[in-house]
């Protein structure tokens, strides 16, 4: 039994505990009236009665960045989401972080919230309160501390290469994700454009047959969270700091992190900070008004206002003018719906004039950086931004990552456009990007034009011709396949011969060569989405895999086991991953180049056409010259050794690999 004293502090006490709740958070907690009345056993007992709740209370649903780390970074901008955040006063439960400033949306849906961490600062949870004219609420923010940094944020070498994966198409590692309970009616792989499963499990548990490829590097496309049922391939980003749930979680993508870094392997994040997804709860409820460029009812596209012959040139598919953007006598005007306009009428376009987004976006990335460890980052739709706005971002990102690896996409054939995008230099605006470097269209379109369209194959060298106009010529990417053009192997004129010569010319020119998912084993498929087919194997109800070699086709065998034999040579002779390279001979059907370094000379011989070419070489004043032999590493092609001279049979639609002594 309670004495009476006894029942009067307890009631005191519990009443005192129940102000303090409600002065915490007005809109999360119920303010309680409560009495204790003694039972019939004698028992005290605790009703507790709701009082109305207050439609004014503020209230956060979102945190952005979710969480922050200690010794990290000085400063860290909060964006809260939620309802009535016109906030007076902030404040928090650590003296070691300071709130350095608020700023509330219009409408009181968002809260910016500019917060100091200390350098004595530990690791623990943040616990912040915010007051308004209409009550008060609170946040929490975990503060870890920094995982060691050996072994992550690598970046690339010489002797990477690269792998692109559309990770919904790979493999399908967990089968009870493929259609989250939000996203009904999103998974049939019967219909191209829906999401088909695959997942990052999946390309875990294929990481040892990438690394049996010979493959270093994996570029995923986008992983963030999107919000339709058809945006399997990721660019349409609703939540910025989520995985999308068809694909896993934040942990499944630190687990495929951490078990390529365990192979020697890398892991590429593709960074979209252009544009989000047409779904994105920002584009009907914007943070600030000048989030994005225009609204949704009022915005451009992205589209130039004039075409190619603006310059006297044909008009090129796939490729936008982005001539307009290096040309010093280009008014705004003419560059405004590329570096403002949404993409393809759709995609809302991010201010990334504003101060403020742009802080949003650098430090989204550095999140995904920091939390998984990820090794650099490709980064799509380069040239749709403005310049300036790169110039902040890689900076804020290097200050953190000194030595961090970034690939722009501009899609454009021409060098002396492309080139301009390329960090290192500072172009006629003054401005330099920070881009490590670019992926090689000017090159992709050449190897497509000359193994498909009949092009002389003296083009190959002048787009080599153009590296000076580089900073670093010797870190491009060269390709000739990817997400967004036909497969190789369904253009029209395409062969196993000419995928083979395509293979052979990407991995032995200079530059770090990017590879799509399932060419190396020939796969067909036509315009997006049908470039996009799943990997055969990839999924259990799959008749055959051909991530093994029994479960491939005697074609798709050739082709894999032919890029493996072409990846173990790269990766065996320097001089095809570092070594200079020199012309030795180009003409209308052959390109005969040398890869050198100190230690090693590797001739490369090239012929398109469908008959045999003889080629004669002089060697005076090269640095092939005083060679007298060479041992064939791939192809079939003879070299025969006169003074000054050497004289090369190619085979037919051939390239051939020589070491020279």
């Amino acid at each position: 039994m309670f004495s009476l004293a006894q029942f009067s502090g307890t009631f005191h006490g519990f009443a005192r505990f129940a102000r303090s709740l409600a002065s915490r958070s007005a809109c999360s907690l119920p303010i309680l009236s409560a009495a204790f009345l003694v039972a019939a056993v004698g028992q005290p007992t605790l009703f507790a009665q709701e009082a109305p709740p207050n439609p004014d209370a503020p209230t956060v649903n979102k945190i952005e960045p979710p969480n922050w780390w200690v010794g990290f970074t000085p400063e860290v901008m909060l964006l809260l989401s939620g309802k009535h955040l016109e906030t007076k006063h902030a404040e928090c439960n650590l003296i070691t972080v300071k709130v350095l400033r608020t700023q509330s949306s219009a409408a009181g849906d968002y809260l910016f919230v500019w917060l100091k961490i200390g350098a004595d600062t530990r690791s623990g949870t943040l616990i912040c309160r915010l007051t308004t004219a209409t009550g008060t609420t609170s946040f929490e923010l975990p503060l870890a501390a920094r995982k060691p940094t050996i072994g992550r944020f690598q970046g690339l070498a010489a002797n990477d290469v690269m792998y692109l994966i559309m990770p919904d198409r790979f493999a399908n590692g967990d089968p009870s994700n493929d259609e989250p309970a939000d996203r009904p009616g999103s998974h049939d792989r019967a219909r191209p454009r829906a999401y088909h499963g695959g997942d990052l499990r999946g390309i875990t548990e294929h990481l040892p047959y990438l690394k049996d490829l010979g493959v270093t590097t994996l570029w995923l496309t986008p992983i963030v969270k999107n919000a339709t049922t058809d945006e399997y391939h990721g660019y349409g980003g609703a939540d910025l700091y989520a995985v999308d749930p068809h694909l896993g979680s934040v942990e499944d993508y630190q687990q495929l992190v951490a078990e390529a870094h365990k192979l020697h392997m890398k892991i590429f994040f593709d960074a979209v900070p252009n544009h989000v997804g047409p779904k994105h709860p920002w584009v009907n409820d914007p943070p600030l008004p000048d989030w994005f460029h225009g609204t949704k009812e009022h915005h451009v596209q992205s589209f130039t206002p004039v075409h190619g012959s603006f310059y006297g040139k044909p008009d090129l598919p796939n490729s936008d003018l982005f001539e307009l953007l290096v040309d010093p006598h280009a008014p705004d005007r003419l560059k405004r719906n590329s570096t403002e306009g949404w993409f393809f009428g759709l995609l809302p376009d991010m201010n990334t004039e504003n101060p403020i987004v742009a802080q949003y976006l650098l430090q989204n990335d550095i999140w995904w950086t920091e939390t998984s460890g990820l090794d650099g980052f490709r980064i799509d739709t380069f040239a749709y931004i403005d310049r300036k706005f790169w110039t902040g971002w890689h900076a804020g990102l290097r200050k953190l990552y000194p030595n961090f690896f970034t690939v722009g996409e501009v899609f454009h054939p021409d060098p002396s456009v492309a080139s301009r995008f390329e960090g290192g230099q500072r172009s006629w605006d003054g401005v330099d990007t920070g881009l490590t470097t670019l992926f090689d269209f000017p090159m992709y379109f050449v190897l497509r034009d000359v193994l498909l369209r009949d092009a002389p194959a003296g083009r190959i060298a002048d787009v080599l011709r153009h590296d000076s106009l580089y900073p670093r010529p010797h870190l491009l990417m060269p390709f000739f396949a990817n997400h967004d053009v036909t497969r190789f192997a369904s253009e029209k004129g395409s062969s196993p011969a000419k995928l083979k010569l395509a293979f052979g010319l990407t991995l032995t020119l200079r530059g770090i060569p990017e590879l799509y998912y399932g060419d190396e084993i020939a796969m067909p498929g036509g315009g997006d989405p049908d470039n996009r087919r799943d990997f055969p194997g990839g999924w259990k109800e799959d008749p055959r895999s051909a991530f093994t070699p029994e479960g491939r086709t005697a074609e798709q065998q050739a082709i894999f086991a032919y890029v493996q034999n072409l990846l173990r040579i790269r990766r065996e002779h320097p001089a095809l991953q570092s070594g200079a390279l020199w012309h030795l001979g180009s003409d209308a059907s052959s390109y005969v180049f040398l890869r050198e370094t100190e230690d090693e000379r590797i001739l490369v011989a090239f012929n398109k056409s469908d008959q045999p070419v003889e080629v004669r070489i002089p060697l005076n004043d090269t640095p092939a010259k005083g060679v007298t032999t060479a041992t064939p590493l791939l192809g079939e092609a003879t070299a025969t050794f006169h003074p000054n001279e050497v004289i090369l049979t190619l085979p037919p639609e051939s390239l051939s690999i020589l070491s020279l002594q």
